[in-house]
């Protein structure tokens, strides 16, 4: 299997069935998002083990997110009809609750394949897509299927690409929103460097 990047790419565009925050069910179009910046996961089942924590930590996360701007959506081959009743079992029984952010359904597996994360024709592996307001992948992360994901580092990255498109200024190693950033020149990095070297 060959994984390509979409960095810096399109980010593939969709229609699909979602369950949205509310219990409803409608179609969702990603370039409908245009205009916010998007954190698009994808997870490889429902009613599964790391998938409940994972999807649970980014829904204690919604306001943050929505605080900059970021929409989340989460996306998974199954079917509307089982994210609706994963959304309907409790928590202490296994299941994920009242999830604030669209699960959306990806039966026929296309949009895994767009995403280029599509594992043996079967399931997802666990990808992560940051998507700014042009429709652009500006950062992406895939993990194999019993690694789950760290919600602050996606935080930090949708601040790290905000900060660098408004004051075009680059982020160093384990940069955090209020920190220093860098100039892109070779003075601006020896600048940097001198100042932060220990």
């Amino acid at each position: 299997m060959c994984l390509t990047t979409l960095v810096t790419q399109q980010a593939p565009d969709f229609t699909a069935n979602a369950v949205l925050p509310d219990n409803t069910i409608a179609p969702i179009t990603l370039s409908s998002f245009q205009g916010k910046y998007v954190i698009l996961f994808f997870y490889p089942l429902d009613f599964t083990f790391v998938c409940p924590s994972e999807i649970l930590a980014f829904n204690r996360k919604v306001s943050e997110f929505k605080a900059k701007n970021c929409e989340i959506i989460g996306v998974s081959v199954d079917s509307r009809f089982t994210h609706l009743a994963w959304k309907n079992t409790p928590i202490e029984n296994g299941g994920i609750g009242q999830v604030q952010y669209p699960l959306v359904e990806d039966l026929n597996k296309e949009i895994a394949k767009a995403y280029g994360i599509l594992l043996g024709g079967s399931v997802a592996l666990r990808g992560l897509f940051l998507i700014d307001p042009t429709g652009k992948v500006r950062h992406c992360v895939i993990n194999d299927l019993p690694l789950g994901r760290n919600v602050d580092e996606a935080l930090r990255m949708v601040d790290a690409v905000q900060f660098s498109d408004t004051h075009g200024e680059v982020c160093p190693a384990n940069w955090k929103q209020g920190e220093d950033a860098m100039k892109p020149t070779a003075e601006g990095v020896a600048s940097y460097l001198a100042k932060h070297a220990k």
